[in-house]
């Protein structure tokens, strides 16, 4: 086992983050047929298509903005009234730091994900959040092996204390979990 070096994630890819399968509907669905859907598959957006082609998106923004703050019947309104258009994509492969940087510029909250020219899912600004953490623990681990610090006593780890879940860079293991000074501390004491 000493002879095993640990391995460091150094990038994460939109595919792992995308949602899939895509919800579509037809330009010609109303709002509350595609509010249903969005109900039913708990999603906050629904891809338009017209011959299996992306032509807009409808989302709950969009819902909310465009229908039911003018007070206009969603039964009586059709996607193709008020989808955004077009649906800005990204390929699958990609980098999530890729896709932030697109919704920043672009100023939306949803991209397509894209795999040779085929829509396969979508990616959010709340799914970027969810891995936003696993992103800064990339950059502080690269930030020390880029400075030597990663050079530490043979058996710590760095990550997250498994018991008071606070980020440490000596955790060891003790009955199964992985546990910082601190907490290694109050289980000695306990016993």
């Amino acid at each position: 086992m000493s002879g095993l070096q640990p391995t460091v994630r150094t990038r994460i890819l939109v595919r792992e983050i995308m949602n899939s399968p895509v919800i579509i509907s037809s330009p010609d669905e109303t709002i509350k047929e595609i509010a249903t859907k969005m109900s039913d598959f708990k999603v906050g957006s629904v891809v338009v298509t017209e011959s299996d082609k992306p032509v807009g998106i409808v989302t709950d923004g969009d819902i909310v903005t465009k229908v039911v703050a003018r007070d206009l019947t969603p039964s009586g309104v059709y996607a193709r009234q008020i989808m955004t258009q077009p649906l800005h994509t990204i390929d699958a492969g990609k980098e999530v730091t890729e896709a932030a940087r697109i919704m920043r510029k672009l100023r939306v909250k949803r991209l397509g994900v894209t795999y040779r020219q085929k829509l396969v899912g979508i990616v959010s600004i709340s799914d970027l959040s969810a891995v936003t953490p696993e992103l800064v623990d990339l950059i502080s681990e690269k930030a020390l092996i880029m400075t030597g610090e990663l050079r530490r006593q043979r058996g710590y780890l760095t990550g997250y204390c498994d018991s008071c879940t606070q980020w440490s860079d000596y955790l060891l293991e003790s009955d199964g979990k992985f546990l910082c000074d601190e907490c290694r501390g109050e289980v000695i004491k306990e016993t």
